[in-house]
């Protein structure tokens, strides 16, 4: 891959206006015809994207593509570029997620988290499964995915489309393979569906499935479907209601608490008080989807505020930024935040 702007030195040609915002063009050259195709996604959606995010116009020709705007937004586009010409390269794909997660990391450059200053590092954090790589998308994510590796237990609360959970059980399958953790135990409060787990039909796997669904769904994704059944099988993998955990003593396992803002403070003080030697423990859930009955406490909201000071417990805050699905969905939990926002101001005014 080159760079080049009217000559082979791969530099940035200002046009002849003046200002520090003057517009500039560049042009990027791939190597790889087919790869460069799918760099740019099928009819140039990827171009698109890139395009509507970073205020740049991007012109594909074969495998060249212009870029015109301004210096910071052509610098960026050609690092997203790059970065993702490079991820094609060493065999990976590419896909609207990692389009949107090589955006925002450029954006997030010099930005300041709770772990570390985001332009120390080349890139996101990246865990390394025996199936598939898992990259942070985000700035909140890369933060989450430090918190993990560094952290016995990690409280992960947002809005939905965040990936709490998903690299959740990328990091406790982690933990797995390497032989880290003796086993998997995933857990769940079942509240959503508004019935009692003994009225649903089925063994005690049967009756959780619908409850934990999207865990299952990121267990699969990320591990073979075989070895998934057989740890299910042999007990390496446990699925147990959250209600079935008092009395236990969780030791060499990787925990995760999913939907952790439907656990009453009871419920989540026994949670927390399972953890043994040698485990690791991941918290997740939404705030505000609560559906606990009207003035019950969530127990998420009261250990995020108990644990706060508390050495060797991490707490990493989602926002709408984080959301890695379709690009509305960010949009859409920005409109409900500014609703709430603006009720809680309403009724801070007629106190």
């Amino acid at each position: 891959m080159r760079s080049r702007a009217g000559n082979d030195r791969g530099l940035i040609a200002a046009t002849p206006l003046l200002g520090v915002d003057a517009p500039v063009e560049t042009v990027l050259a791939f190597d790889d015809n087919k790869l460069a195709s799918a760099l740019f996604g099928q009819y140039g959606q990827n171009l698109a994207l890139i395009e509507r995010r970073l205020g740049v116009v991007a012109d594909s020709r074969g495998n060249h593509v212009m870029l015109a705007g301004s210096r910071d937004g052509c610098e960026q586009a050609r690092a997203v570029l790059e970065g993702l010409y490079d991820q094609l390269k060493r065999g990976g794909e590419v896909v609207q997620g990692d389009v949107e997660g090589a955006i925002r990391l450029a954006i997030a450059q010099g930005s300041l988290f709770d772990f570390e200053r985001a332009d120390a590092r080349a890139s996101f954090e990246e865990i390394n499964l025996r199936k598939r790589p898992v990259r942070a998308r985000t700035a909140g994510q890369d933060a989450y995915m430090r918190a993990l590796k560094r952290h016995a237990l990690v409280l992960g609360t947002g809005p939905a489309g965040t990936g709490k959970t998903w690299l959740a059980v990328a990091s406790a399958i982690a933990c797995f393979e390497r032989k880290e953790v003796d086993r998997i135990v995933l857990s769940r409060p079942a509240v959503e569906a508004g019935e009692r787990l003994g009225f649903l039909p089925g063994d005690m796997r049967e009756k959780v499935d619908p409850y934990l669904r999207p865990i299952y769904d990121a267990l699969f994704d990320l591990m073979d479907a075989r070895i998934v059944e057989r740890a299910l099988q042999s007990g390496e993998i446990e699925i147990a209601p959250l209600a079935f955990m008092r009395g236990r003593t969780l030791s060499n396992a990787a925990i995760i608490l999913d939907e952790a803002q439907n656990a009453t403070s009871m419920q989540m003080k026994m949670f927390l008080t399972r953890l043994g030697e040698n485990a690791r423990m991941i918290v997740t859930g939404d705030p505000s989807q609560v559906d606990l009955p009207r003035g019950q406490t969530s127990g998420l909201a009261e250990a995020v505020r108990l644990l706060a000071d508390i050495d060797g417990i991490a707490h990493v805050s989602f926002t709408h930024d984080d959301v890695v699905r379709h690009e509305l969905v960010s949009r859409i939990v920005a409109a409900y935040d500014r609703a709430d926002a603006a009720a809680a101001d309403r009724r801070e005014d007629r106190k």
